[in-house]
């Protein structure tokens, strides 16, 4: 079968059959993602954004205090898992590091002054990164790490720091020779320095601590998982497993558990025909599909035995404070947690009268006042239709899906996505996280509304993936598959169109019920870049 869908396609031959099953997907599957490629991609229809009291909650102190108390009391009755995507590499958070040392190689000079020619543009980036280097060197918590790989090698980091010899120093702490920094994970980067003793943490050693606080279910386990680039496996696992014995305390086990984006997952790449992009070997050329890949990962949670988790903390890998500004974070994640097992109790419930044979009329209502209240749907009076059992089909198709509690930020202008009320294909608004490349900006009336959207979405989301019968869902079942990003690529110097499945947090989980809640910008330290890490949150105190 597959062999006659690809020979009437005329677009993949019995070799690219042969490259594609190997890689554990299908050509069929192949030959759909070249006809989105081809075709586009519809643009998200927003209505407005997301706000307080229309789409947004903001809890009063009291209510806070009510709910963090809430589920600390009813951790016995769930088992919690914190999820971290964590599968980048950190060459982009030193993007600008990598430029600089490239740019001192070519011209074939290690120091500031070979870059003194250039005037403008790139060059004066470059001589502000040098700038800023010379000032804060020793602010960055793997500085002595950098100095240690320099002096086993027979160099000297003060030495070069006199010298203004930048193109060594970048070699020491970028390539392979010394720290590797722009290819090891960027869970693996030394982001904080404490004092007094000078200990540092990495991204992974603090979501560990976090988890501590509560990832903990009824056994006094914290239980983690960590998505992770393909052939770096055993290197993290190896520093997670030594972190591990540091940050467990008494009464408190941390279970540690890691899967890789499936390389099934990864997508066609297309040239500027929409061909099949071939390298120079003539193979087809295939890209990771995104962070929306990763619903397999979350997905296969749902059965992993002793890692599974049924109320699961998404976080991303550099979103991490030190511990001086952790209890704000523990503060709202717990809050959040216990409004999320709240939000689940009483769909429960509804759930379970609603399955009843003999459902009453107050039952119904009450049903359709919870949905309007939480926003779930905006549905019309009399919605399902006159008879009750109309009616109650209706709400258990609403109700008897994923639920994820979402803390939202003010927007303080990082790029990303937000909170915004759209249009779905059945018509009914709905409440759903938007990155800007999905909405047509070039639409005055959509950018307008763009534009006027009040909050920014950190990825602080908690998760019930179980029905009202403790059931695990199949996640896949309410993802909206039209939400797939395409965008331009180059490849050995030539454009390339990839695919990338709909946003883990976007089209990904685009039919989950969904609630926003307002939570302090402490809670939101990301680091992009490298000189993020020179930011007041991220430098040591004491």
């Amino acid at each position: 079968m597959v062999d006659t869908v690809s020979r009437k396609s005329g677009i993949l031959n019995t070799e690219d059959i042969a490259q594609i099953t190997g890689r554990g997907t299908t050509a069929e599957r192949v030959l759909e993602q070249i006809e989105i490629l081809k075709s586009g991609v519809e643009p998200v229809r927003l209505i407005k954004p997301a706000t307080i009291g229309d789409g947004i909650t903001a809890l009063k102190d009291e209510e806070i205090d009510r709910l963090e108390a809430a589920y600390d009391h009813r951790r016995n009755s769930f088992r919690p898992l914190k999820f971290v995507p964590a599968s980048g590499a950190a060459s982009r958070m030193f993007k600008s590091l990598i430029e600089l040392f490239d740019e001192l190689t070519r011209r074939g000079g290690g120091k500031e002054e070979a870059m003194e020619e250039k005037r403008g543009g790139r060059g004066e980036r470059e001589r502000e990164t040098v700038s800023t280097l010379n000032d804060n060197i020793r602010s960055f918590a793997f500085t002595e790490d950098l100095a240690r790989v320099m002096r086993l090698a027979g160099e000297s980091l003060d030495r070069a720091l006199e010298a203004r010899d930048w193109r060594l120093i970048l070699d020491y702490l970028l390539n392979p020779k010394g720290l590797n920094y722009a290819r090891i994970p960027k869970g693996m980067v030394k982001l904080h320095r404490y004092l007094p003793g000078g200990t540092t943490r990495t991204a992974f050693e603090e979501h560990l601590v976090e988890a501590i606080h509560y990832a903990r279910g009824s056994d006094d386990v914290a239980r983690v998982h960590f998505t992770l680039p393909p052939n770096m496996e055993n290197m993290v696992k190896e520093h997670l497993e030594d972190a591990r014995s540091q940050y467990e305390r008494e009464g408190v086990k941390l279970r540690i558990s890691c899967s890789i984006q499936d390389p099934a997952t990864d997508t066609i790449a297309v040239d500027v025909e929409n061909a099949p992009f071939r390298d120079r070997a003539g193979r087809l050329l295939f890209r990771p599909g995104g962070h929306g890949a990763l619903l397999h990962n979350l997905n296969e949670l749902r059965e992993d035995g002793e890692n599974r988790g049924d109320v699961i903390f998404i976080k991303n890998i550099d979103n991490v404070v030190p511990d001086r500004l952790k209890p704000t974070t523990l503060r709202y994640k717990k809050a959040l947690g216990g409004y999320l097992m709240e939000i689940r109790d009483k769909v429960r419930e509804f759930m379970s009268a609603l399955s009843e044979s003999a459902v009453d009329a107050v039952t119904i209502e009450k049903a359709l006042q919870f949905c309007r209240e939480m926003r779930f749907v905006e549905p019309e009076e009399g919605a399902g239709g006159e008879s009750k059992g109309a009616a109650a089909s209706y709400l258990k198709r609403v109700l008897n899906r994923p639920i994820r509690v979402c803390g939202v930020v003010r927007n303080a202008g990082e790029p990303g996505g937000g909170p915004f009320w759209i249009r779905k294909g059945d018509g009914e608004a709905s409440l759903q996280i938007v990155e800007s490349a999905e909405v047509d900006l070039k639409d005055p009336s959509q950018l307008e509304v763009w534009r006027s959207g009040t909050h920014f979405n950190p990825v602080d989301i908690i998760c019930s993936t179980t029905d009202y019968r403790n059931k695990p869902f199949d996640l896949f079942e309410f993802r909206d598959p039209g939400r797939f990003f395409i965008s331009v690529k180059s490849s050995g110097g030539r454009e390339v169109k990839v695919l990338e499945f709909p946003g883990l947090w976007n089209g990904g989980m685009a039919y989950w019920n969904t609630v926003f809640v307002e939570v302090p910008l402490t809670t939101f330290s990301p680091v992009k870049s490298v000189f993020d890490l020179l930011k007041e949150e991220h430098l040591p105190h004491g």
